[in-house]
């Protein structure tokens, strides 16, 4: 009996130590490191060929993959992707080859103000 107790006890310390290492290491992830918001562009892209539910997704993942994009957001309906990104990091011109080649073409979306 006092065996059993012992090897428990060591056997919750061991484990009580790896739960306490495992909060000390650094997390991996895909977090992207924060950046100033002044430091970020945001542009909108046309992508006209987004028919289903699930093409947002490819849009957003490729637009996403692009070293230098923080984030995109789709909006379906209006067919568009808006992106911020690190203009040192990226070009418009990447961000849209990115979803060209995912098969969704995209283009700059122009606005009143940019005429």
């Amino acid at each position: 009996m006092k065996k059993t107790m012992i090897a428990v006890a060591a056997g919750l310390a061991i484990a009580g130590a790896g739960i306490g290492a495992a909060t000390l290491m650094p997390q991996s992830s895909n977090e992207k490191p924060a950046q100033s918001p002044e430091t970020l562009q945001t542009e909108s892209f046309a992508v006209e060929n987004m028919t289903c539910a699930t093409c947002p997704i490819t849009v957003r993942r490729a637009m996403e993959g692009v070293a230098g994009v923080h984030d995109v957001t789709i909006d379906y309906e209006a067919k568009t992707a808006t992106a911020r990104f690190d203009p040192a990091k990226t070009t418009m011109r990447d961000i849209a080859t990115a979803s060209t080649e995912a098969g969704y073409p995209a283009e700059k979306q122009f606005s009143g103000t940019d005429l």
